[in-house]
C-alpha cells in the first residue's frame, strides 16, 4: 500500500508541473492591423460617431491620422476604397479617379487568386457594403489622399486641385458633425498651398473660412484657421498683420493642446521680434508643455527649442542645454567672446536663417559685449579704451567708449546679480490644468434626474408623514421605544 500511494503522489507532482509548464508558454500577440483594415475600422468609428452623437470617436481617428498617413500608398487607398463604397457608387469613381489606374499585373494577379478561390472552394456571401457610407467617411478619404499626393512633387498640383474641391463639397454639405475633420482639411490645404509655392494666395480662402467659423462657434476649424493664418503671415514676415490678427481674435478655450502648442509658439515669435522678451519666454514655455512628445512632433520640438534657447539669452539668462550650432552660441555669449561669437554666426548663418532665428541671434551682439565687460572689470581696476577694444575685438575706441559709457549708465556692466526664480508661473499652470481636467470629466447622462427623483421622493413622504400627524393616525408613544 505504502508504495502504492508513493507512486500516485509523484504522478500528480508531474502533472502539476506540466501545468505549470503549459501556463509559462507566452501567448502569439496579434499581428498589427494592415493600412487597409485601419482605414476601414476608422470608418466604422466615423459611422458609429454620427450615430450615436459622439465626436470622441472622432477624434479617436485623428489622434491616429499622422501614424497611419506615412504607411498609405496607391494600393492602400485603392483597396480602401473598393472595401467601403458598393461598385456602382459615384462617390466611390470620384475618388479613384484622382488615384493612378491599378497596374495590369495587380489586376491579372487579383483576377488568377478569384478564379481559383472559385475552382477549389465555394465563395462566401459577398460582404462589399450595398450602400455609401456617411459623408464624413468619403471627407476623410480625401484627407488621406491629399496627404498621399504631398509625397511626390509631380502630384502638388494634383493635390491643390482636389484641396478647392474638399473645401466645396465641405461647405456645401454644411454638416456639424463634420468639424473636427474640417480642421484636418484646413491643415491639409494649406500644406498643398505651401509645398505648391503659392501660401499668399490661400490667405483670402483662409480668412472668410476663419469668420464663417467664428459665427458658427467651430472651435475646432477656428483653432485650426487662426493657426494657419498665424503661419502664414510669420512665413513672410509680416509681424504687424499678425499681432493684429492676434489682437482681433480669441483663441477658443475648448482647443486641442497641439492647436494650443502652435498657437504660443506663433505668439513667442511675435512677442521676441517686439523686443517683449518675457511675453515671449512665457508663452513657448506653454508651447514646450502642451507639445507632443519629442518622438511624435520632433520637428516641432526643436524649432521651438532653438527659439526658447535665444530668447533665454536675450533675457540674460544662461539655458542649460541646446542644440548643436545654438551651443556654440551659448559658449560665446557666456564666455563674452565676441570673435568667437561673429565666427558662429558667419559659419551657422544658412542654418539660422532656415530657422527665422538670424535676426534675434544678432541682437545678442549686445550681451556678449556687456558679458567681455563685465569679465575685465572683474580682472582690471583700471584699463584703457584700447585694451578693451583689443580684448573685446571691437573695431574702434569710439565703439568701447560708448558701450562702457551705457554700461556704467545702465548699472549693467560692473555687478552680476543672481534672481530668486519664484514658482507663481508653475502654480498658474498646474491651476489651469486643474481647470482644464475638470472640464473634461465626463459624467453620466441624466444622472441629475435620479437625484431630483428621489428628493421628489422625500418631500412625499414628509407631506404624508404630516398629514398623518395632523389627522391623528400616530400615536403619541409611536416610535418612542423604552423612552
Amino acid at each position: 500500500m505504502p508504495d502504492v500511494e508513493m507512486v500516485k503522489a509523484t504522478d500528480k507532482k508531474e502533472d502539476k508541473k506540466d501545468e505549470k509548464k503549459d501556463e509559462k508558454k507566452p501567448e502569439p500577440k496579434p499581428e498589427p492591423p494592415t493600412p487597409t483594415q485601419e482605414i476601414k475600422a476608422n470608418i466604422a468609428l466615423i459611422d458609429r460617431a454620427i450615430n450615436d452623437l459622439e465626436t470622441r470617436f472622432t477624434h479617436r481617428v485623428l489622434r491616429s491620422l499622422t501614424a497611419l498617413r506615412k504607411r498609405i500608398n496607391d494600393k492602400v487607398l485603392r483597396d480602401a476604397i473598393e472595401e467601403n463604397y458598393p461598385k456602382d457608387s459615384a462617390v466611390k469613381h470620384s475618388l479613384l479617379s484622382w488615384l493612378p489606374p491599378a497596374p495590369p499585373a495587380e489586376q491579372s494577379m487579383e483576377v488568377d487568386t478569384t478564379s481559383e478561390a472559385n475552382a477549389s472552394t465555394p465563395l462566401p456571401p459577398s460582404s462589399k457594403p450595398t450602400s455609401d457610407p456617411v459623408p464624413e467617411a468619403e471627407i476623410y478619404l480625401r484627407l488621406l489622399i491629399i496627404h498621399h499626393l504631398h509625397t511626390s512633387k509631380d502630384t502638388y498640383s494634383k493635390s491643390m486641385e482636389l484641396s478647392h474641391e474638399t473645401v466645396d463639397k465641405m461647405q456645401s454639405m454644411n454638416r456639424r458633425s463634420m468639424d473636427p475633420i474640417a480642421a484636418k482639411i484646413w491643415f491639409a490645404v494649406e500644406r498643398s498651398y505651401e509645398l505648391g509655392g503659392e501660401l499668399a494666395d490661400a490667405r483670402p480662402m483662409f480668412l472668410a473660412a476663419q469668420r464663417t467659423a467664428s459665427l458658427r462657434h467651430d472651435d475646432d476649424t477656428q483653432a485650426s484657421l487662426i493657426n494657419r493664418l498665424l503661419r502664414g503671415y510669420l512665413h513672410y514676415n509680416l509681424y504687424d498683420q499678425a499681432d493684429k490678427l492676434v489682437s482681433k481674435t480669441t483663441f477658443p478655450a475648448s482647443a486641442s493642446n497641439p492647436q494650443y502648442a502652435r498657437y504660443h509658439y506663433f505668439l513667442g515669435r511675435i512677442k521676441a521680434v517686439q523686443l517683449n522678451y518675457t511675453a515671449a519666454h512665457t508663452n513657448l514655455q506653454q508651447a514646450i508643455r502642451r507639445a507632443p512628445a519629442a518622438k511624435t512632433a520632433p520637428g516641432f520640438y526643436q524649432a521651438v527649442h532653438k527659439l526658447f534657447v535665444i530668447v533665454e539669452l536675450l533675457m540674460g539668462d544662461i539655458p542649460d542645454r541646446a542644440l548643436s550650432a545654438y551651443f556654440d552660441i551659448v559658449k560665446a555669449v557666456r564666455t563674452g567672446s565676441l570673435s568667437e561669437f561673429q565666427t558662429t554666426l558667419n559659419k551657422h548663418a544658412a542654418q539660422f536663417e532656415a530657422d527665422k532665428t538670424y535676426t534675434l541671434i544678432v541682437r545678442l551682439r549686445q550681451n556678449v559685449i556687456k558679458t567681455g565687460i563685465r569679465r575685465l572689470s572683474l580682472s582690471y581696476s583700471r584699463i584703457s579704451l584700447r585694451d578693451i577694444c583689443l580684448k573685446l575685438n571691437l573695431d574702434s575706441e569710439e565703439d568701447a567708449e560708448y558701450i562702457v559709457g551705457k554700461a556704467i549708465r545702465d548699472g549693467k556692466g560692473w555687478m552680476e546679480c543672481g534672481s530668486q526664480k519664484d514658482g507663481y508661473g508653475r502654480i498658474g499652470y498646474c491651476l489651469d490644468l486643474h481647470n482644464e481636467s475638470v472640464k473634461a470629466m465626463r459624467y453620466p447622462l441624466n444622472a441629475h434626474r435620479k437625484e431630483l427623483a428621489a428628493a421628489q421622493d422625500a418631500r412625499e413622504r414628509e407631506k404624508e408623514l404630516a398629514k398623518e400627524i395632523q389627522e391623528g393616525d400616530l400615536d403619541d408613544d409611536e416610535g418612542l421605544g423604552d423612552y
